[in-house]
């Protein structure tokens, strides 16, 4: 056996087809220099002996490498690596190289972050459980989507398929109230899309933009990439402070309003009809829009929802932006925009320039789930799932951390927004708890400032109950080697005695 021949390895327990590994191995030996132009390569009855494969396999694998220009074959004369092969392999960029052309500023992220290690909890996580994808459901409608009916899927409406823009306007019509038509509603791969879109639409440079002071980063960097200047107003029991903004539309000009009044994130107090009512007669009176994100609102417990801002009198000065995504999965076209059809044109236009042609199939597929009840019973069992989770989180924090922590179970979200004892170091805790194996933030993650670090928010749709539980007794032992790391606490204090306690058990 030559050299080079030893270094391939086939195995049926890869999920790539044999064929294909066998070609990348051999494009491995040619990259490496094991193998030279003009060289001969086995034929395919002695290789199929020598690696225990059908013939087929080897047969397959070289026409694979003949069709990529890499090797020939000669009728009764074998296969060999050409001579000048029409595909070449580039060399891999060093670390240190850099462009010769000049690289405009960027503002860098402060809440990036690295992979959590494998086993860490992630109780910062708002995002869906992937346990409780419709997994089934969804390949069962996507094969019916792209099976021998699929004309449909030629469309290349920049608003998404027609199919699932009329299935969403039915629902939101239905259960938000919304004046929401096929023609006035784009879908988008998420949220955080339609949010670039509305910005790159309806601002330019310099243009003021109010946010919340706690809010989505995401969002603020998207705003800000287009050109505007973000002015944060404080917030307080019930959303955000309208007087302030009162007081600043009297010396500024304000082109846009950005809030999150159904559960405000990352707070999940929710705006007072009064004060939503307020909110747009102040947007008619100044001309300003009201970009409304409603990222969460199929996630309400026991009590009649609030209907959307973009619901009521005055919507033509709303932007209504909100997804699915926590209800299905991120960036599977679960994202949507409805606002009035001069606004929507002009998103599309924007949307064609750099995404021409829409997930047909993905949609196609999503509108099955709406037309057979799938959605439906998929939204209802989630939506119970996440009441329990968040039942069992509260009473996970009052066990393990009651001491420490004050809190309101929300109505809804999937979220608990937590107020922590003053005296603790959040982020030193933080970092310990990462070496428990629990992740969560302090405040400063969502502060505009990002100086306040006195509050937590803690997630419960990602994890089940056993694993929230013990994701709050990993915080527990972290907040125990933090307060003894500061010597702030003696072990009598009852808070550390019992974290203590909690420790041993493991």
């Amino acid at each position: 056996m030559r050299r080079w021949e030893l270094s391939i390895k086939l195995s049926p327990a890869r999920k790539q087809p044999l064929s294909l590994q066998l070609a990348g191995a051999i494009v491995e030996c040619i990259q490496a220099g094991r193998l030279k132009p003009g060289d001969a390569l086995p034929s395919s009855r002695e290789f199929s002996q020598l690696l225990g494969v059908n013939r087929k396999t080897v047969v397959a694998g070289y026409d694979e490498l003949v069709a990529e220009g890499l090797v020939t074959a000669r009728v009764g004369g074998g296969t060999f690596v050409a001579l000048s092969p029409t595909t070449t392999f580039p060399r891999h960029l060093a670390a240190n190289e850099a462009p010769a052309y000049e690289l405009p500023p960027i503002k860098q992220d402060p809440n990036r972050r690295h992979a959590a290690a494998p086993g860490t909890l992630l109780i910062c996580s708002g995002m869906p459980d992937v346990r409780l994808f419709p997994a089934a459901a969804l390949a069962r409608a996507f094969r019916r989507a792209i099976g021998p009916h699929a004309r449909p899927l030629m469309s290349s409406d920049p608003c998404g398929h027609p199919r699932l823009r009329s299935e969403l306007a039915t629902m939101l019509a239905r259960t938000r109230g919304l004046p929401a038509s096929p023609e006035n509603l784009m879908v988008t791969h998420s949220i955080e899309q339609g949010i670039d879109l509305v910005a790159r639409m309806l601002l330019q440079a310099g243009d003021v933009v109010v946010v919340e002071a706690f809010g989505y980063p995401p969002a603020w960097r998207l705003m800000e990439m287009a050109g505007a200047q973000l002015l944060p107003l404080p917030l307080d029991a019930d959303g955000l402070d309208i007087k302030a903004l009162e007081d600043l539309l009297g010396h500024q000009r304000v082109r846009a309003v950005f809030v999150t009044p159904y559960h405000q994130f990352p707070t999940t107090v929710v705006m007072s009809e009064a004060k939503r009512k307020r909110l747009v007669e102040l947007a008619i009176r100044f001309g300003f829009a009201i970009i409304e994100d409603d990222y969460d609102h199929d996630f309400h417990y026991g009590r009649i929802a609030i209907p959307p801002i973009a619901s009521g009198v005055g919507r033509a000065s709303v932007i209504y932006i909100s997804s699915l995504s926590n209800l299905l999965m991120p960036g599977a076209s679960t994202g949507f925009v409805i606002a009035p059809a001069p606004v929507v044109e002009r998103l599309a236009n924007f949307r064609a320039a750099s995404d021409t042609y829409s997930d047909a199939a993905m949609e196609c597929a999503i509108a099955e789930l709406f037309e057979d009840g799938e959605w439906l019973r998929h939204a209802n069992r989630m939506k119970r799932i996440c009441a329990t989770r968040r039942d069992a989180l509260a009473t996970s924090l009052t066990r393990h951390l009651g001491g420490v922590v004050q809190f309101r179970v929300p109505d809804g979200g999937t979220s608990i927004w937590i107020r922590v004892d003053d005296a603790i170091d959040v982020a030193n805790w933080s970092q310990l708890g990462e070496e428990e194996g629990v992740r969560f933030f302090d405040a400063s993650a969502y502060e505009f400032s990002q100086s306040n670090k006195s509050y937590l928010r803690l997630g419960f749709s990602y994890l089940d109950e056993n694993e929230l539980d013990e994701a709050v007794q990993r915080m527990a032992r972290a907040l125990v080697k933090s307060r003894a790391s500061e010597s702030q606490f003696g072990c009598n204090s009852p808070f550390v005695s019992r974290s203590l306690q909690v420790a041993k058990t493991r």
